[in-house]
This record gives structure tokens, sequence and C-alpha cells, in this order.
């Protein structure tokens, strides 16, 4: 049986080492390294990789989710919401994701008040848009987003299409 892969992401003793508290989880896939935050800290692992001198994870590249229902390995969580940054300085990229796990049937549009986390228009301001797609197509909102609302579907659609339960 072959050794799992050191994971030697420059960033992530800088984030151990200033989150002490926190318990993470980090993950690499074909080169590429996700921390696992947990939900209400995500804002604050967001800040220190944006602003700290050696991570300067200037570029949001993406938000998205992920719906995990039937997946056949077990997750912490039914979805996840990933951000993709990048540090144009270091030339270095890292995932974050936030698990979250449903309170409420997920198969209507009814808010889960377990499916939110921060938003992080904020710090890069090109979520906006992206965080607005990820919640008309999954249902999760985002906290102090300055506009949350539909983006792809109109206002009264009745579901989340993303979701996996959404009837076809």
């Amino acid at each position: 049986m072959a050794a799992a892969p050191k994971l030697d992401h420059p960033s992530l003793p800088l984030v151990k080492e200033r989150f002490a508290d926190v318990k993470f989880m980090a993950t690499e896939f074909r080169g590429q390294t996700t921390l696992v935050v947990p939900a209400e800290r995500l804002h604050d692992v967001a800040r220190f990789l944006k602003d700290d001198t050696r991570c300067e994870y200037n570029f949001l590249s993406d938000v998205t989710a992920a719906d995990y229902l039937d997946y056949p390995a077990p997750q912490p969580g039914r979805f996840a919401v990933i951000w993709n940054l990048l540090s144009h300085k270091f030339d270095r990229r890292l995932r974050l994701k936030v698990f979250l796990n449903p309170t409420l049937d997920t198969s209507g549009i009814e808010a889960d008040p377990a499916l939110m986390v921060d938003s992080v228009t904020d710090l890069w301001p090109g979520a906006e848009w992206m965080e607005r797609e990820v919640y008309d197509m999954y249902g999760i909102r985002f906290r102090n987003h300055p506009d949350l609302r539909r983006i792809l579907m109109w206002k009264e659609f009745p579901a989340h299409p993303l979701r996996k339960d959404y009837p076809l």
C-alpha cells in the first residue's frame, strides 16, 4: 500500500500557527490543496489568507458548491461550499471548503438556517455574483451578502436545481 502524500503547501503551517485553536482538515488531489474550515471560522481564515503578507491570496477565482447526497464515500456534510484562491505574488493556489448539513427537507425552497455561511464579498468584491449563483442553485445563503437574490432562475422558481433531490 502506498503512503499517503505529504501535504507541503506553504500556507498550511501559517494557518495552523495563526488558528491554533481550530481543527482543520487538509487534502491534496492532483496537486491541488484543499483546506477544510469550520463554517464559523471561514471569514477569519479567508481574511488571514488575503491580508497576511506571507500568503496574499489576492484573487478569488471561483465560489462553487457540491451536493454529496448519495456520494459513495462518507463526507463531513451533505453540502460543501468551495472557494478557489490564488496568490499572484507567490504563484500559489488554495481551496477553502466548508461542509454544511441541512436541518430541513431540501426538496423545496424553504430557507434552512443550517445552510448559511459568511460572505467574503468584503474581502473579494468579485464574490458577489458567484455567491448569488451558489444561493440560487443550492439554496446556501451567505451572511452579510450585499444583494443575495436569485441570479439564474426567476424569483418565484420553486426549488434549487443543483440539489441532488431536485425532482427531474
